[in-house]
């Protein structure tokens, strides 16, 4: 019996095929709009399959999809323009009248896709917190179609038991969607958990390195496989080759990054959280976590992504975003520099802010993406910010 291999190894190799040109080790970039036919309406068979038309299949893209599902370990990925492209995806598999329970700590660009874009479509939304099982079952109506869930969540870094709150979307008939961003497949695995459908920002993690754009999608259902992969076509929502390349390439290297990641997140929320102009740090590796215990059951590590709530307020934010250094005051997360983020006024800033204050975003949280720097070097930065904020 041949052994399993790990997870580094099929990120590396995974379904990645040998290049039958000329033998190029990394896979090539398939740069061309459409693909020549044998003859009309019979394309030619090229990589085990039928190529037209890029935006139907993609060498590059396949083989992408092909290595993403070797590292989640799932039957199938898709993948998209941006992770927003694939949430798009996602609601499109959706009819009037249908109804979609979600966590009310979630990403603002899937709020603001929610509830001023399907809202008008006749598509509703309740927004309740996951982490609290008795709140989501409550909201299990007739009607609902959908249960999506963030865990970690953003940016509150708060943990849903994914394996009760997939059980209870299902035996309600709804299909659960996993936004499992912050954790990457390194950290956890929803589909084994019971979701059906994985979501990622490729954006993010898997990509690593902050120079590209996109979004994937990841089952194991056959039906559901062929619906989303219909949408994604007929809606056009796909990447070009060389942002697939750069997140193939990226995706090599994602387990050594992540230990990087969170062995440096770990060391920094335990030096934030002794620190008395620091009021609260959002962290799921800390003990006194309210979530905890659930992240240990089913994450392999709390994850890279912490935020803090500071002392004195808005005015505290703003002196310490401004005066770092070595963090760089941007959207976005997980590549190897370490980023900081005001969530209220940047990836949250389209939530209503009655909404942000009801779940916890305050003017004075702070979002940390902690890089893969020296650890040294990242606490003395914070220290020095932290040095000139106010009370």
């Amino acid at each position: 019996m041949s052994r399993s291999k790990g997870t580094s190894t099929r990120a590396v190799h995974g379904r990645v095929p040998k290049d039958k040109t000329v033998g190029s080790v990394t896979f090539p970039i398939y740069q061309t709009a459409t693909f020549s036919q044998d003859e009309p309406g019979n394309p030619r068979d090229s990589f085990g399959r039928k190529l037209s038309y890029a935006r139907s299949e993609n060498p590059t893209r396949t083989v992408l999809e092909e290595a993403l599902a070797e590292v989640e370990g799932s039957k199938y990925a898709l993948v998209y323009a941006s992770g927003l492209a694939a949430v798009a995806c996602v609601m499109n598999s959706l009819s009037t009248g249908d109804e979609v329970v979600a966590c009310g700590d979630l990403y603002g660009g899937c709020f603001r896709m929610f509830t001023k874009v399907y809202a008008n479509l006749g598509i509703r939304f309740t927004f309740v917190d996951t982490t609290d099982l008795d709140q989501l079952r409550a909201a299990m109506r007739p009607g609902v179609r959908m249960v999506w869930l963030e865990s970690p969540s953003n940016p509150l870094i708060r943990i849903t038991d994914l394996k009760s709150a997939c059980e209870i979307g299902k035996s309600a008939g709804a299909t659960v969607v996993v936004d499992n961003t912050f954790a990457s497949p390194i950290l956890q695995r929803p589909l084994e958990l019971g979701a059906d459908v994985v979501l990622y920002s490729t954006t993010k993690y898997l990509n690593g390195h902050s120079d590209v754009i996109g979004g994937a999608l990841t089952m194991n259902d056959d039906a559901l496989h062929s619906r989303l992969k219909f949408i994604q076509n007929a809606c056009g929502l796909v990447p070009g080759p060389q942002d697939c390349w750069l997140v193939l390439r990226g995706l090599k290297t994602l387990e050594l990054r992540m230990q990087r990641h969170c062995d440096n997140a770990e060391a920094v929320a335990r030096h934030l959280q002794a620190h008395p102009k620091v009021k609260s740090v959002y962290f799921p590796g800390l003990e006194e976590h309210p979530n905890h215990e659930v992240a240990c059951m089913q994450m392999r590590r709390p994850g890279a992504m912490l935020s803090l709530e500071l002392m004195g307020g808005e005015a505290a934010a703003r002196k310490f975003l401004s005066s770092l250094e070595l963090f760089t005051l941007a959207e976005s997360l997980g590549g190897t520099a370490s980023l900081a983020n005001h969530p209220a006024t940047m990836t949250h800033a389209s939530v209503d802010p009655e909404v942000r204050e009801k779940v916890g975003i305050t003017m004075g949280v702070v979002r940390l993406s902690i890089g893969i720097e020296n650890i040294e070097d990242i606490l003395a930065d914070l220290d020095q910010a932290l040095e000139a904020t106010p009370a």
